[in-house]
């Protein structure tokens, strides 16, 4: 599981073109209220919304103090004089909201809490709309990575170096060596009411994962030197049994059924059915077995 933490998230509060600011670069502290982006409205065809909300302001700002003694003299009813009031009330706090993050250059969009540039939503030179996001903000620029181990694999987890890590809801196989992660703890025990061990890594807060999420996780330990190994992607499975195709010439591919060993969910060990100097299809295994299935690969050599 990955741990949980809090995060907001910048929105645009204009339309315009997206500048960046030089704060802006992924795993950058940042505290709340500094500029993360500009936004500048001067080349669209709306306009300038700071000139627009100052002069929707000035216009319910008079209506507001033209009828505010009508209604003391009873000239204007009470339902009126409250609806002017909240034109007014409303036209202030837009005008208020884009004014204090107005520059030279257009709208400054700033951070709404102090902790770390997650994600970058956007890109620059983009067209953006009112509301949407610009940038993420995380208050945990580290998250942890919690695997329960059985306790019957105790007596490797002494091994254990790294892991990988895989999200149920894009399928990425994360490496935590890539992202500056390391393991913290082993433990020693297996938790009340658990039969499993806690083995805890860390890891930067950056890319899409969602905290708070759970993941299937790849122990790794020390390296296995002289493996046959393919990646996954070379992988098929029908009715529990797991194929790779191995190219024969230009156009035949051959169906080879193999054996599985160890996975660090990128690659995975050959035990048997493959040896060295194969050439395996290890990208578009699936399209070659369903062209292998409509006959589009000759039928002498799809086995």
């Amino acid at each position: 599981m990955v741990a949980q933490g809090d995060e907001s998230i910048a929105v645009a509060n204009v339309a315009g073109i997206v500048s960046f600011n030089g704060v802006v670069t992924q795993g950058k502290s940042v505290s709340k209220g500094t500029p993360l982006i500009t936004i500048s409205s001067s080349n669209i065809a709306d306009g300038n919304p700071v000139e627009r909300a100052r002069i929707a302001y000035n216009v319910a700002q008079k209506e507001y103090e033209r009828m505010k003694p009508l209604v003391e003299s009873q000239i204007v009813s009470q339902k009126e004089f409250a609806q002017a009031e909240q034109n007014y009330e409303n036209a202030r706090i837009t005008y208020e909201a884009i004014a204090n993050g107005s520059t030279s250059n257009g709208v400054s969009i700033k951070a709404p809490i102090n902790g770390y540039v997650k994600n970058i939503l956007v890109n620059e030179g983009d067209y953006v709309t009112i509301g949407q996001p610009l940038v993420s903000i995380t208050q945990n620029r580290k998250l942890f990575l919690r695997a329960d181990v059985s306790e019957r694999y105790y007596p490797a987890l002494s091994t254990i170096q790294s892991a990988n890590f895989q999200t149920p809801y894009d399928n990425q196989v994360y490496e935590l060596s890539k992202l500056d992660g390391k393991l913290l703890s082993t433990g020693k025990v297996a938790e009340s009411n658990s039969f499993y061990i806690p083995v805890t890594f860390e890891f930067d807060n950056k890319g899409d994962i969602i905290p708070g999420s759970f993941v299937e996780i790849f122990l790794l330990s020390t390296p296995m030197p002289n493996v046959i190994s393919v990646p996954r992607t070379a992988l098929t499975e029908e009715q529990g049994l797991n194929f790779v195709y191995i190219q024969l010439d230009e156009e035949g591919y051959k169906r080879q059924e193999v054996t599985l060993g160890a996975d660090n969910g990128i690659e995975v060990q050959i035990l048997s059915g493959i040896k060295a100097g194969d050439a395996v299809v290890t990208k578009g295994a699936y399209q070659v077995r369903l062209a292998s299935a409509s006959s589009a690969i000759p039928h002498g050599h799809a086995h």
